[in-house]
């Protein structure tokens, strides 16, 4: 026992030292606001330019949206789409219907032509794909006529200078590959806040590591890219067969073809919001989806940061168990309160940028919780499938 004892204590102390690195990164990430915005010469000498003429929105954006069975949602992706501040006739909107069986189609078309509705049924056969998502998103950037492609998922929305936003952090930066800030909105369930407070983590892990450049991290609901730089990586080629990985495999093959040209946008204007699980089934369900790519990255770093946090979690876990027959239950409160303490202020910090820092007072509440999850979906995620969208997924 007291050998696991130093052995969870080691890890615990390996984990903590990550949390205050992650930390550290976060706070040096430049915030967008404070940067001085593109201006239009810029914008102008960094586009293409017909005829002479310079613009400073001359730059072309394609909204991709992938949507299977989103008739109660993709009405306000839209509607938040067509609300932003970049001029209207620079902003291409392609949804592309992934075999809904609801009325997403048709909502769609009730746009009057401002999104232009492709469906996957017309370019691949159902059964034979494994990776729908991937399949939409190519089968709209084939269709896109813009010079930056913008992802985003159907059940997302976005403020009014969104668009205008990761155009200029972009051009600014000189970026192939930019990811945005995702916040779950809460419903007021527990199981919503935890959600949310599970999100603010990986969000601000994701800024510190794509701002360090120690390993791929990014979210497909507000993931934007060059279009030339989507086909020089050959877009999905290689990752096609993997269900899940549309935006952090994609991220790795940019990443090793243009060093230094990912970034984290730190701007509360490029924040896209969206919905948690309605059910803690369908929760476990997604992060089993998101732990199911671990096995393709690749990059070693990522493996050993994940093997420590799985390794704690299920040390941690263990521990309770333990507890009863060696009566160890103040050296499990002494980890479980030590581990509480190293994440909260991280935490707190990435929460205060998005605006959810009340969400904190829950913060211990749900640190029980979050092992179970953290054990069981990434147990599941490496050796089971998952069901995503009514459907079963290998």
């Amino acid at each position: 026992m007291h050998v696991f004892l130093a052995f969870t204590g080691a890890f615990l102390l390996l984990y903590s030292f990550l949390i205050l690195y992650y930390h550290r990164l976060w706070d040096r990430i430049t915030p967008g606001e404070n940067e001085p915005t593109a201006t239009p010469d810029l914008i102008a000498t960094r586009t293409a330019v017909p005829n002479g003429k310079r613009s400073a929105h001359l730059l072309k954006v394609s909204i991709i949206i992938p949507a299977r069975n989103e008739e109660l949602h993709i009405g306000d992706c839209l509607g938040s789409i067509f609300n932003q501040s970049y001029p209207a006739a620079q902003i291409e909107v392609i949804v592309v219907n992934d075999f809904s069986t609801d009325n997403t189609a048709s909502v769609v078309e009730q746009t009057a032509g401002r999104a232009i509705l492709l469906n996957l049924h017309q370019f691949a056969e159902e059964n034979s794909l494994n990776a729908h998502k991937k399949k939409a998103i190519e089968t709209g950037i084939a269709h896109a006529s813009g010079e930056l492609i913008v992802c985003t998922d159907a059940d997302c929305t976005a403020g009014p200078e969104w668009i205008e936003t990761l155009v200029q952090s972009y051009l600014k930066n000189d970026y192939k590959i930019l990811a945005a800030p995702v916040k779950i909105e809460t419903d007021g369930s527990l199981l919503s806040i935890f959600q949310a407070l599970d999100f603010i983590s990986l969000q601000g892990i994701t800024g510190a590591a794509i701002h360090k450049n120690l390993y791929p991290m990014a979210n497909g609901a507000n993931l934007a890219y060059g279009r030339a730089a989507f086909y020089s990586v050959d877009g999905f080629k290689g990752i096609d067969h993997i269900a899940s990985g549309d935006d952090m495999l994609l991220m790795a093959k940019m990443q090793a073809r243009f060093p230094g040209k990912a970034g984290y946008l730190k701007n509360s204007k490029a924040i896209v919001s969206t919905e948690p699980a309605d059910s803690l089934i369908a929760f476990f369900q997604q992060r089993i989806r998101w732990a199911s790519k671990i096995s393709h990255y690749g990059h070693p770093a990522i493996f050993i940061t994940l093997a420590l946090v799985y390794t704690l979690n299920v040390c941690l876990l263990l521990l309770f168990f333990l507890s009863f027959k060696y009566d160890s239950w103040h050296w499990l409160i002494a980890f479980l309160m030590f581990k509480t303490f190293a994440e909260y202020f991280f935490v707190s910090k990435v929460a205060a940028f998005f605006q959810q820092r009340a969400l904190m007072s829950y913060f211990i509440l749900c640190q029980p919780f979050h092992i179970i999850y953290t054990v069981a979906a990434g147990t599941f995620g490496v050796f089971g499938k998952y069901s995503w969208k009514n459907r079963r997924v290998k």
